[in-house]
């Protein structure tokens, strides 16, 4: 039987959602857990320098460069001068209503599921974060928290985008994209408060595949947070926020990063930090692991 969504989340104790209040139909489809498929084989993680294996703890990576160790240091400061210039609130969790542009993602979210779930499923396809990126293995267990990356920080994933092109067309429509994921967590999976890189930039999820046989959620500072399947959720990752799927399926979201609407002179302080993280090991050592990983899936394939 149909079951409809009356909102794109729940928040506990703060009197309703802050989404538009639309109703919307949920899937019926069988409970998807993102491993029916063979496996099949693993690529050589030896391609990856450091890369940590499957049940290894959840440890921060030792001696990062330098420019990251700066980055950390003035960032709080950039957020800062950056907040004070924001077009829109600065509030944990933001109204849909002010992105206008997520219309398109709700819209389109069938053939966007359509397409993760075909990535996803061939699981060794879609590699751990942690295997990516050395930044994340603080937060993101190998094998728990996978990501497709379609676009970061700027940088297109041409192979990525050829494999998913509706969801290519859909996000090629964003304002101000800076990037774009499926975000993969297997059951039980729990990441750890952590925060995100820069005020300038604001998060979107779009719920893909949302288990049903538990709680799946997510804390915003001192908000909880629940994804609904063709449901948008808006927030912004400088606020301490952390994850929890405590189900038996996998939790599937479209992850937008875009950035945030200002006036000067926040932007132009903004456009600086982010430029700087642009050109950082944060971001290139992932995109290098990245392309090595894509390189070693096409060797598996022949």
């Amino acid at each position: 039987m149909r079951q409809t969504a009356t909102a794109w989340c729940q928040i506990d104790g703060k009197g309703g959602s802050m989404g538009v209040e639309t109703k919307r139909p949920v899937s019926d489809s069988p409970r998807w857990t993102g491993a029916e498929a063979p496996a099949g084989m693993v690529p050589d993680l030896t391609v990856i320098s450091g890369a940590p294996a499957a049940g290894a703890p959840m440890v921060a990576e030792r001696n990062r460069p330098l420019s990251i160790k700066l980055g950390k240091a003035v960032r709080g400061l950039f957020d800062r001068l950056i907040g004070s210039s924001s077009l829109v609130p600065n509030t944990p969790v933001l109204d849909v209503r002010d992105f206008a542009w997520t219309a398109i993602l709700r819209d389109n979210w069938h053939a966007i599921r359509e397409e993760a779930e075909r990535v996803a499923v061939r699981r060794e396809a879609v590699p751990s974060l942690a295997t990516i990126s050395p930044d994340h293995r603080s937060i993101a267990e190998v094998d728990k928290w996978r990501s497709f990356f379609l676009f970061g920080y700027g940088y297109a994933i041409e192979e990525n985008l050829a494999r998913c092109p509706r969801t290519a067309d859909v996000i090629a429509q964003i304002p101000g994209l800076n990037s774009a994921f499926f975000s993969i967590l297997a059951p039980g999976t729990h990441i750890p408060d952590h925060r995100g890189v820069t005020k300038g930039l604001i998060t979107c999820h779009l719920g893909l595949v949302v288990p049903k046989d538990g709680d799946v959620r997510m804390r915003v500072k001192d908000r909880i947070v629940r994804w609904a399947e063709g449901e948008t959720l808006v927030f912004d990752d400088t606020y301490r926020h952390e994850v929890w799927n405590d189900t038996s399926g996998t939790r599937v979201v479209l992850l937008i990063q875009f950035e945030r609407p200002l006036r000067q002179p926040g932007k132009w302080f903004a456009d600086l930090f982010l430029g700087f993280v642009r050109r950082s090991a944060f971001v290139q050592e992932a995109r290098e692991n990245l392309q090595s990983w894509n390189a070693a899936i096409k060797q598996l394939d022949g």
